[in-house]
């Protein structure tokens, strides 16, 4: 690690020559945007909005607009002549009980490791922090801002931590805070039990980033060439209806998982209600299963029928030989009955057939083939 501050830790007349070096570091995966055509890195420039050129960064200035439109600018050499008594150093206002500080105002933490010539001072400093159970708030500038900090113990390493300012904590005003909300008795004492089953000791070690992981992953199968595929999305599981159920549940499932409740019906049980929507499903599919077969034969049973019906139309439009024939057929192998209905049929297609045509003359074909299919077919 490389030290980003070099200073003193001053607490009365004691002085500790110090280095802070930062604590965290962000594991995000780093992109850069380009042109999705070639892939080229895509840059951005510094123009100036009046004269339309590229400023080079040593003409940037800091401005402050005023509500009128109007630029202050502030140059570097107004900016260092601001006064900073905590330039060099991390000054102690005073000590107080860790458990007084609030995490919200948290903001940065750096180690602090000492200098050859104040490591007695350091681990003093350090130990009598340790057994006082106190942390030392502390005020110090960082990159030419001046910030509120606190001085605790980690692994036996002072860790400098900056706080926030308390005009900068937001206030959360909602308005249900407003609204008289109780919680029930019995829910109470199931979240209490709840909360108990689920207290365990905290291990930051067995958390990980799934999504860097896997965007990790991403990057190496294209690298690599590889296909990706999507993971398969988890059934959803059937939602409590209150949340007394929901309590309820999850109060079963944190037993089961810690061998609590061996004994004790599984949480995925489904009611009544549950199996017989199950059997439903299940019956549900089997009569879809039978329907869709039984449309199947009845769509094979259609295509034939079509083409027998488009067979009996070619017979009348190409000659009276094939229609006869066609007619004869089913006369022999149906019932009186059907041989009269089409008969019938056979009437008043070639009814139709002569109102569309505007009449049969005497002596054409079609008036020679009416008396023969009425003959074979009585």
């Amino acid at each position: 690690m490389r030290s980003m501050w070099k200073g003193a830790i001053s607490f009365g007349l004691v002085m500790i020559p110090v280095k802070l070096y930062a604590a965290t570091e962000q594991k995000d995966i780093a992109f850069r945007q380009v042109h999705r055509a070639d892939g080229g890195r895509i840059r951005f420039k510094r123009v100036c909005s009046i004269d339309g050129e590229e400023v080079p960064y040593e003409d940037v200035a800091k401005g402050y607009e005023l509500p009128t439109g109007e630029m202050v600018v502030l140059t570097d050499d107004d900016m260092a002549e601001l006064p900073l008594p905590s330039t060099r150093s991390i000054e102690v206002l005073h000590f107080m009980p860790a458990d007084q500080l609030d995490p919200i105002l948290i903001n940065r933490s750096y180690y602090a490791e000492p200098e050859t010539a104040g490591e007695r001072a350091y681990v003093l400093l350090r130990d009598s922090l340790d057994r006082a159970g106190k942390v030392a708030l502390a005020m110090v500038a960082l990159r030419q801002r001046e910030t509120l900090a606190v001085l605790r113990i980690r692994d036996g390493v002072l860790v400098l931590e900056t706080l926030l300012w308390p005009d900068e904590i937001r206030e959360a005003a909602f308005p249900f805070l407003d609204e008289d909300i109780e919680a029930r008795p019995q829910e109470l004492r199931m979240a209490a039990s709840l909360i108990d089953s689920m207290t365990t000791d905290f291990d930051p070690d067995a958390y990980h980033d799934n999504y860097r992981e896997a965007l990790q992953e991403l990057v190496d199968a294209k690298v690599e060439g590889r296909e990706v595929t999507q993971p398969v999305a988890a059934a959803g599981e059937a939602q409590p209806t209150s949340l007394a159920d929901a309590l309820k549940a999850s109060l079963e499932a944190a037993r089961q998982s810690a061998g609590t409740m061996r004994a004790a019906k599984p949480r995925a049980s489904l009611p009544e209600g549950g199996a017989q929507e199950s059997g439903a499903k299940r019956s549900g599919q089997g009569r879809g299963q039978s329907t869709a077969k039984s449309r199947a034969q009845g769509r094979e049973a259609d295509d034939d029928e079509a083409a027998q019906g488009s067979a009996r139309a070619g017979g009348r439009t190409r000659g009276p030989a094939k229609a006869s024939t066609a007619k004869t057929s089913t006369a022999k192998t149906s019932t009186a009955k059907t041989s009269a209905a089409k008969t019938s049929a056979a009437k008043t297609s070639a009814a139709k057939s002569g109102a569309e045509s505007g009449g049969t003359q005497k002596g054409s074909p079609a008036d020679t083939r009416q008396p023969r299919t009425r003959r074979r077919a009585g």
